[in-house]
């Protein structure tokens, strides 16, 4: 429905299609600091309406482990935000017994402003500094995840899933379609929920790792992109849930197996439409040098936004697939950037830092972004690399823990000249809340290792 149809008539469209529905309730959603789903349900005839929610303004910083950061991250008084739904994301829920809908609404401030806290703010800040250099970010995200069987025992190993056969998957049996069959009705019903919430899906796959599946999402406008990738891994939880599963997004659920991505590919289109990273003679822009540039001399300052817990840093080992460097390279997958082979009005570049854990809105936005500093300051790339540079030395130093990622944040302005001095403080606070926890557990390999100890 377009924005642009006047209000009372898009009231009227509103309420005929509840209405056809038979929607009951509506849930005024949006993705917290974690990419986690909250917010509030409100009765259909009171969306209708136009009734107004708030919610308390911590809640998009709300960490991983249900706790909150200082006031001073969010407002000494603790002050409300209004969801004010964006109508172009009305859907209804595909995994709802009783008919509802969902809608993804921004998080506004009471002075009128888009909250600074919030992920989706975030990403339009930096959409709205290509819109002023008349450039749209296309993006298309790959997701890969793990389905489990159900595990309700926190501390116990993750296990793949009893298939047909009786038996469980083990190795590695990479783009098979054996384990696909085996969960066709799960991901029947996960096709189906694409559908209604009109999520774009391409290729899917089996991974590398036991029951490790990756979906691709067709490329598309970037905030369109995040919505999507938002509710396609809210869905996979959802439906998974319904089967008896464990659909899992962490980075590294497995010891000795690979982990899990979310590879980014991007590029820019001018207002004619024209892909900004190719001449018109199909030769490579200098803006897609700059972009790459641009990624190669920011990313590291923003790893914790593509990988936010301590378990994302288990991701990166060398021989895994995993990046461990910020080279770029044509058709390169031992690269950080890697750029497929590709026709001039496809050129693009791939991020293969982010995992499966971090939030869409917030790697997409990094990601942008750091590509956005490259072309504003036309800063200049390191050549491309050939041959297999999983194990060669980068100019690039990644941190290889949370702990050094924030510290390297810090001691960057480059979260704060893209997202604001608020978000980044606060984001900053919550992964440090999340890290006290962590570092307060004691592990099975203290126990089984220093307890033998004299």
């Amino acid at each position: 429905m377009s924005q642009a149809t006047p209000p009372a008539e898009r009231l009227a469209q509103l309420a005929g299609w509840l209405n056809e529905h038979q929607v009951r309730d509506v849930e005024m959603s949006f993705a917290d600091i974690s990419g986690f789903a909250r917010g509030k349900t409100l009765p259909a005839a009171a969306f209708i309406k136009g009734q107004q929610l708030r919610i308390a303004r911590a809640v998009p910083i709300q960490s991983c482990t249900g706790d909150f950061p200082d006031y001073r991250f969010y407002g000494e008084q603790d002050p409300d935000v209004t969801l004010v739904p964006d109508l172009a994301t009305l859907h209804r829920v595909p995994w709802a017994r009783t008919a509802r809908a969902l809608v993804i609404c921004d998080c506004v401030d009471l002075d009128g402003e888009l909250t600074p806290l919030a992920p989706r703010s975030a990403l339009k800040k930096v959409l709205a500094r290509y819109d002023a250099l008349g450039l749209t970010p296309i993006v298309a995200p790959e997701l890969e995840f793990y389905i489990f069987a159900a595990n309700p025992d926190a501390d116990a190993p993750f296990q793949s899933p009893q298939l047909r056969s009786g038996r469980r998957e083990t190795g590695f049996d990479s783009f098979s379609f054996s384990t696909l069959n085996d969960l066709e009705a799960f991901f029947d019903d996960v096709y189906r929920a694409c559908e209604m919430l009109g999520i774009h899906t391409d290729t899917w796959v089996h991974e590398m790792g036991p029951s490790q599946f990756e979906i691709n999402l067709q490329h598309g406008p970037a905030l369109q992109l995040a919505d999507q990738t938002f509710l396609f891994k809210t869905a996979l939880k959802e439906i998974g849930n319904q089967h008896g599963l464990n659909v899992v997004c962490m980075a590294k659920p497995l010891a000795g197996a690979p982990g899990s991505s979310m590879h980014i590919h991007q590029s820019l289109v001018d207002t004619q439409g024209n892909n900004a990273f190719s001449q018109q003679d199909g030769s490579a822009s200098a803006q897609f040098f700059h972009y790459i540039a641009g990624m190669q001399h920011y990313l590291p300052h923003l790893m914790p936004l593509f990988c936010p817990s301590p378990n994302s840093y288990r991701r990166f080992v060398k021989g895994l697939a995993a990046p461990v460097n910020l080279s770029w390279g044509l058709d390169n997958r031992s690269v950080g950037l890697r750029v497929p082979v590709s026709g001039p009005e496809a050129r693009r570049v791939e991020n293969r830092l982010p995992g499966c854990d971090a939030n869409p809105y917030l790697s997409l936005a990094a990601s942008l972004g750091a590509g956005l500093l490259g072309i504003e300051q036309r800063l200049t790339p390191d050549e491309a690399v050939t041959g297999n540079v999983f194990l060669g030395e980068d100019k690039a130093s990644l941190p290889r823990t949370l702990d050094a990622a924030l510290a390297l944040m810090e001691a960057h302005g480059t979260a704060e000249a893209l997202f604001g001095g608020e978000f980044a403080r606060a984001y900053v606070a919550v992964k440090e809340l999340e890290l006290t926890h962590f570092h307060s557990e004691i592990t099975p390999w203290e126990r089984r290792y220093l307890a033998m100890l004299a």
